[in-house]
């Protein structure tokens, strides 16, 4: 497979016959934002934002039917098999030059269409953006994290206790800053796969190369010699203070709530790079649809590889956007023996543990469909038989009803017993 760019995935058919072009003139502040929000599934190009001088896409990832029309995939079971394959079977990158296919420009954050997305934000953002950063002994992470502008080069970065977290950490132990690369503009595929978090070590990039069939190039940057892959509209080059730390937020975060005021660490940007003949900015809307399928997906990955292997057959998994993407599942599995949907409850629980509500029904069940959904509950559903209920443990950051991380999990058995008549639980049908 070819390697893909932003710009190649615009200019896709599919896409373009679903295109929005803003060519009149936007404000970066609050207006971008709600035409974003209220097209949610549509991709937008912002040809102008306070008259600066690159276009702004959003919305790239309108529908989760993206990932599979972008990778020639008919069903979940086939998607989710091609990640997992990716993760297992990274790829390294291989060497090319950055100036082959980027020129340095004379350019600073104030010349970028950088969004304030709501009222109480506590500055503009970058929301698209993937780090990347080595340890010095050969293992590498990228990832994706919101970026507070604080002036034309410095921004702050929200880091929580992962890969980049453990690499930073090491670092400020020496007081030394942790050479960065940030990547913003990037196709879909790529930004997924910085959306997944595989074991420390597994560098998110040798993954997407991997999916990508091994088409990916890299320079390989700074003194921890950062594979960078050649793909994204714009590259910035920078360090990750280990002396300095300011207020970052409040920011809206994937539930559509606005995140509280931390303290973070401050990344100075030295150098910007533009893909020659490129140079489209790009941002993700806060608590948006895309938000949501680009954190949910990969959960939805590692609870379908979970339930497989306690379920024989498992259908589709769901993150429901009004769960945020993050809290409430959907697993729809071929039931064989009694006790198969709770220990699909289970198994669910397990392969994401921010989860806190999930309802496992039948394969007749249209996860897609919560009209469906619920209509399982309502005629399969008994709650002293078939409800699981799990107190007091950790569950997500995110969710404002825990206490300290701690909350009370639900899990709804919505599927046939098999002791009963099949024909009383089917639904009619014209």
């Amino acid at each position: 497979m070819e390697s893909l760019t932003l710009s190649s995935y615009l200019n896709r058919k599919y896409v373009r016959e679903k295109l929005l072009e803003i060519n009149e003139k936007v404000s970066s502040v609050l207006e971008a934002s709600k035409i974003a929000y209220r097209n949610q599934l549509s991709p937008i190009i912002f040809k102008n934002v306070d008259e600066k001088r690159f276009p702004l896409a959003m919305n790239t990832v309108f529908s989760r039917d993206v990932f599979k029309r972008e990778l020639n995939v008919k069903n979940d079971a086939d998607l989710y098999l091609k990640f997992l394959n990716a993760l297992n079977s990274p790829i390294k990158l291989s060497e090319d030059a950055l100036e082959n296919y980027y020129v340095e420009k004379d350019i600073s954050l104030a010349d970028l269409p950088i969004l304030k997305f709501y009222p109480k934000d506590g500055g503009k953002y970058v929301t698209s953006s993937i780090v990347l950063a080595g340890d010095g002994e050969g293992n590498y992470n990228a990832s994706i994290h919101r970026l507070m502008v604080i002036d034309d080069r410095r921004v702050a970065i929200r880091i929580v206790p992962r890969h980049l977290y453990r690499m930073f950490s090491r670092f400020k132990e020496e007081k030394k800053h942790l050479p960065v690369v940030i990547l913003v503009g990037t196709h879909p595929l790529i930004t997924l796969c910085a959306s997944f978090s595989p074991p420390y070590g597994v560098y998110e990039m040798e993954v997407a190369n991997s999916i990508l069939g091994g088409s990916m190039k890299a320079a390989y940057i700074g003194e921890t010699e950062i594979p960078t892959p050649l793909v994204s509209e714009f590259i910035f080059l920078g360090k990750l203070r280990y002396d300095i730390e300011v207020d970052e937020g409040p920011f809206v975060d994937i539930l559509e709530t606005y995140d509280i005021v931390r303290k973070q660490p401050v990344i100075e940007i030295e150098e910007i790079w533009v893909r020659d003949g490129g140079g489209i900015f790009q941002e993700i809307l806060p608590g948006g649809v895309e938000h949501k399928l680009l954190m949910g997906f990969p959960r939805e990955v590692s609870i379908w590889d979970s339930v497989r292997k306690v379920v024989p057959e498992v259908k589709a998994v769901r993150l429901t956007l009004g769960g945020g993407g993050w809290l409430h599942a959907i697993v729809s599995i071929k039931k064989q023996t009694e006790g198969d949907g709770k220990n699909a409850i289970l198994a669910a629980f397990s392969g994401h543990p921010s989860l806190k509500h999930v309802v496992v029904v039948d394969e007749d069940i249209d996860v897609n469909d919560l009209n469906d959904v619920e209509w399982a509950i309502a005629t399969r559903f008994r709650a002293d038989r078939d409800l699981v209920m799990i107190k007091n443990v950790r569950g997500s950051s995110l969710d404002p009803s825990a206490e300290n991380s701690l909350t009370t999990k639900v899990g709804i058995d919505a599927t046939k017993p098999l002791d009963k008549s099949q024909e009383s639980f089917e639904k009619v049908k014209l």
